[in-house]
């Protein structure tokens, strides 16, 4: 699946501009990758539109739970008290799961909301049916903000600044560390900058801080197996692999990973550069990048058997009463020795 673009699409700038202007429109829907920036722009409409005082009366929000027409259209022809405008929340609601009529009514309700309602829809993943009239009409009055996973050029400052309110200093080269171990999920990476910052006395954040607070993702830790592999230290390469299963606890899903890296190193030894890489397996620049070094590493015949011994051994895993955590070693230690004679 092709990765969702990390820059602002139209709907997400026009969200800022009407919080910038101060002027929020009546109906929004905020949704994805990046649950961080889709909660920060809902909160950011919450303080605009709303007091302290007047939030019990003015804040009116639908879950699954709750969530009728009745109690929507209540909601939205409820006059705001001592304020200017209210402010409907639906979270996580499936529009298109209605029925017939009552899809008919939501699209009139949709149509009109009211100039004193600010309506505003989250969803961690939207998937409209665009075959439905409903769509037509979310799709003529809503301001749809996406907001999805950032590029490394957008965090770097990001992360910088998050140390700084902490008074702490970082540099670029230690924030594309942080990412490479992280990924790129910025409410993950807020939590791993509060480890760091508490467990750091110092001014200045060193690599040792990173490494002695954060916890790399599954794919920060096939990374290092890789990297493991193509320096020749295989011991360190099947460490690793005990970490991937402190991590992720399944054989299938751990091969499955490993896999796709070595696919991606096939892809490297073919493709041109790393923009070229990142567009292709859908992947982050630094991810692109760092794959593309590695792929220098290996020959071309490596690349090949490596990807026909994980197939071999997903199969295996699937198909034989051998046990899954042995076979996966096994897979560890074959990739060792091609690479030894590599």
């Amino acid at each position: 699946m092709a990765k969702k673009p990390s820059g602002d699409t139209a709907g997400g700038l026009q969200l800022k501009s009407d919080l910038k202007n101060k002027s929020p429109g009546r109906f929004y829907i905020i949704y994805g990758s990046e649950d961080y920036l889709c909660r920060y722009y809902h909160d950011q409409l919450s303080k605009l539109l709303l007091d302290d005082l007047t939030a019990d009366f003015n804040y009116h929000r639908l879950t699954t739970e709750n969530f009728s027409l009745q109690l929507l259209s209540d909601s939205m022809e409820a006059l705001p008290m001592m304020s200017e405008r209210s402010l409907v929340h639906m979270d996580e609601i499936d529009l298109f799961a209605l029925n017939e009529d009552e899809s008919e009514r939501l699209a009139q309700m949709l149509a009109d909301v009211p100039d004193y309602c600010c309506l505003v829809m989250t969803y961690s993943e939207f998937k409209p049916d665009k075959r439905k009239k409903l769509w037509k009409t979310v799709e003529r009055n809503a301001v749809l903000a996406e907001f999805n996973f950032q590029d490394e050029t957008m965090l770097r400052p990001w992360i910088t600044k998050h140390f700084k309110d902490a008074g702490k200093f970082v540099t670029p080269d230690l924030c594309n560390y942080l990412m490479s171990l992280s990924g790129t999920s910025m409410t993950r990476l807020l939590g791993e900058i509060e480890k760091i910052c508490g467990y750091s006395d110092a001014e200045a954040i060193v690599k040792s801080d990173i490494d002695a607070v954060v916890e790399p993702t599954p794919e920060a830790v096939v990374f290092q197996i890789t990297d493991a592999l193509a320096d020749r230290r295989f011991d360190d390469a099947v460490e690793r692999l005990h970490v991937m299963f402190k991590l992720q606890g399944e054989a299938i899903p751990i091969v499955a990973m490993i896999g796709t890296q070595m696919r991606r190193l096939r892809a490297a030894k073919i493709l041109k550069n790393a923009d070229e890489l990142a567009s292709v397996c859908s992947l982050q620049s630094f991810a692109a990048n760092k794959t593309m070094t590695q792929a220098r590493r290996f020959s071309e015949r490596f690349c090949n058997r490596a990807v026909l011994l994980c197939a071999d051994t997903d199969y295996k895993l699937k198909t034989s009463y051998d046990e899954p955590e042995r076979l996966t070693q096994m897979l560890v230690l074959e990739l060792a020795q091609e690479a030894r004679n590599d």
